[in-house]
Formats: C-alpha cells, structure tokens, sequence
C-alpha cells in the first residue's frame, strides 16, 4: 500500500487524484479510481436523507418524534465524559476511545479517521490506524479540508474488511452512498458534528487575530457557555473568549467555503454514533442512532460518566438576531456591529440567560439551516430544488422561510 510513513500501527496512505470544481469539501470520494462516485455520493449534489436514513437506522427521521426534527434519527441522547479524560483529547477522548476499542477487541482490523500533519499541527492527514494504542495521535481538532474517504481503497487493498470511519457530515453522506459497493464486511461510522470547516491556511489566519502568539495556540474549542478556549504550549494560562468578542469582522468574506454556508446535517444524521459538544453542555453530546451505536458505547461500560441532559433558556430571539445578519451578509452588505461596551454586557448574560443544552443545539442547527437556504438563494439558486432536503425546510419554516415555486424538485419535496 502507498504511504509516506509507515510505523507499526498507523499508515498515512498518500493521496493522489483531482478535487472536484464548485461546491466540494474534497471528502476524498473524487480521488477515488472511479471517476463518476462523486455524481451518485455527494451531499452538494442531491442528496436523499429519507433513504439513507432508512438504510442506516431501519427508520426514518420524523419531524414530531421528540427532537428528530431538529438531530436526525435518536434511539438515545445522552451528556457524557470519558473517565478519566483522555490526555490531549479536544473534549475527553469519547470518539478516539470508542475506535480504540473497537480495534482491542477486534471488532475492526482498521480505523480511517485523520491525525496531525507533521508540518502542521492544525492541518489534517488522512491515516488508517489498525493498533488501538495509535489512537491517541488522533486525539484533538484538526482545521482544513482531509480526504478521509480517499483512504477507503488503500484500506481495502491492504486487505481490511472490517473498519470504522470517523468522519464529518458531508463525508459520513459519501460514506453511507456507496457503503453497499464497497466491499467491507462491516463498517463503524462515528461521526462529529459539523465545525463550520475553513482551509488549514485561512484558520491560521484567524489564531493570529487572536493571539499575538499565534504559533504557540495548542488547542482552541469553541464551548457551549458562548465562548472559546484557548491553551498554550508556551506555559501561559488558558485564556477563554466570548464568542461576541471574536474578532469575526475582520476575516475576509470567503473565510468559510460556500460548502459549509450551505451545509444540510449540521449533526451527523448518518452516523452510528455522533459524538459532539452542542447540546453536552460542558461535557460532550452524544447521539445514539442505531444498534450498532449502542454497541460501540457500551464497548466503553464504567469508563462513560454520564449526567441528565440540560436544556435550559429559549432560542428564538438569538436564532431572529441571526436571521437579520445573515440576510444582510447574503445580500452583499456589511454586517452591524456592536459596540465594545454592548459587547460586555451581553457576553456576561449570554452565558447566564442564553440557551443551554439540547436548547442550544437547536438554536445552532436552525442557524444552519437558515445560513443554508439564504447563501443558497444568493449564489447557487437553480441548485435548491434539489439540495435542500425537507428536514431543513422543516426548520427554515419557523422562521419564515419557506421554498419558492422554482426552489421545490418537480418530483416533490426530497428527502
């Protein structure tokens, strides 16, 4: 198998092929032998959440179960944290513990997920993992676009048949597309919620408005308590920034790709198991959809700590405030901004009175879908009808927006 290191245990197969023009994460289906993957897997393209979803969970989401409407299909949801937390975890280490295990007890024979660049820590490479002790060098955040599922041939012709996928959205919705050609016996798919994802090179930009130290940021995570955490390998004291201080005016307008503008499943909706921070809380968030989710959670039996789910506050005035904004930044024109001692105050009440919880993940994904519909009516207007699958009218239609006659698939409403 082509790599560009080899130490026992994790493989970085090197990557070869073309990214795809337009609307393209570079998930890795395009660099794949078969040139016409992308037309049937892509989630930019027309995706079928109905069928997927029936495929992967043997159910499909509905909009007046519980909050189906809001995450996708649940059989559980649950606050939890890894015990004790895992050294150089983003969080405390859920999602590479659960691949770890699986490669312990054999369940697997490889893990596709990506680890640091060594040029760069921020930067994500592609690796497959097949020793559970090599998780570890996959633990954190990783900021830029990897071609994960670019590693599924590699893995194959290295002979595994049984792996697990940690994967963003856009390359969980590839995954479960061609899952049935592949040719594995089993796969695991973990997967994490959106990051509003940017290019390696533009995040940098953003650790040098923050710090004057940029270099020396070694972990940033935006929280559920409206603000980010900074730490520092250079021996000073995390520091923690309201989100409403975030120097976000000041990044140049095609900071974050058209693709994450117009994101459709903010949270995972085809995973197993979607390990995320959202509605945690201050622990991580955890959304079982399926058996084999439950399977790989119990897997982990005494080392989960779990706590009741909180949610707390009411969303629909932040969700408003950032409908205006983003019908603003759609139309071309500049955003408002705030003044520094407004900023104060509503930073210290943000976190006091704000939404909370599973109330919080909600506010998020609605904003989604909201950036979704408005970015899309703006720059790719004659793709809607088929890009917007029906869970995000769903949401948009809370907030008025509903689609026009030119914005419903002839068929009917896609899902």
């Amino acid at each position: 198998m082509p790599q560009d290191i080899s130490p026992d245990g994790i493989l970085a197969p090197v990557i070869t092929g073309a990214v795809r023009p337009g609307l393209c994460t570079d998930c890795g289906v395009s660099r794949l032998g078969d040139g016409r993957a992308c037309g049937r897997a892509c989630q930019f393209i027309q995706p079928d959440y109905e069928t997927r979803e029936w495929v992967a969970h043997g159910q499909v989401a509905r909009p007046d179960r519980g909050d189906e409407g809001f995450f996708g299909v649940v059989q559980k949801m649950l606050r939890a944290r890894l015990v004790p937390a895992a050294d150089g975890a983003q969080w405390t280490g859920l999602t590479t513990a659960l691949a770890a295990e699986l490669l312990r007890r054999g369940a697997i024979d490889a893990v596709l997920t990506v680890a640091p660049d060594p040029r760069d820590r921020w930067k994500p490479r592609p690796v497959i993992v097949t020793a559970a002790d090599r998780m570890k060098e996959c633990r954190g955040m990783r900021m830029g676009f990897g071609p994960t599922l670019a590693a599924l041939e590699p893995a194959a012709q290295a002979g595994h048949r049984r792996i697990a996928v940690i994967g963003v959205p856009c390359q969980v919705y590839a995954l479960r597309t061609l899952e049935a050609e592949l040719g594995f016996e089993r796969i695991y798919v973990i997967g994490t919620p959106c990051s509003d994802n940017t290019t390696t090179g533009n995040f940098h930009q953003f650790l040098a408005l923050l710090d004057k130290k940029p270099e020396a940021i070694s972990y940033l995570e935006f929280r559920a308590d409206y603000r980010v955490e900074l730490r520092f390998d250079d021996g000073r004291p995390t520091r923690l920034v309201p989100f409403l201080k975030l120097p976000i005016s000041r990044l140049p307008p095609d900071f974050f790709p058209m693709t994450c503008k117009t994101c459709v499943d903010y949270t995972n909706r085809l995973a197993d198991i979607t390990i995320g921070y959202m509605g945690g809380d201050g622990d991580q968030w955890v959304i079982i959809r399926n058996v084999r989710g439950a399977e790989m959670l119990n897997m982990l039996g005494n080392r989960i700590r779990t706590r009741p789910l909180t949610d707390k506050g009411r969303r629909a005035s932040a969700v408003k405030g950032f409908l205006a904004n983003t019908e603003r930044a759609a139309g071309g024109l500049p955003l408002r901004s705030m003044p520094d001692w407004a900023r104060s105050v509503v930073s210290f009440l943000q976190p006091r009175f704000g939404p909370r919880g599973l109330e919080f993940a909600r506010a998020r994904v609605e904003m989604k879908a909201i950036e979704t519909i408005l970015h899309l009516r703006r720059a790719h207007k004659a793709k809607m009808k088929n890009m917007v699958p029906p869970h995000v009218w769903h949401l948009g239609a809370h907030y008025g927006l509903t689609p026009e006659p030119d914005e419903i698939h002839p068929a009917g409403p896609r899902g």
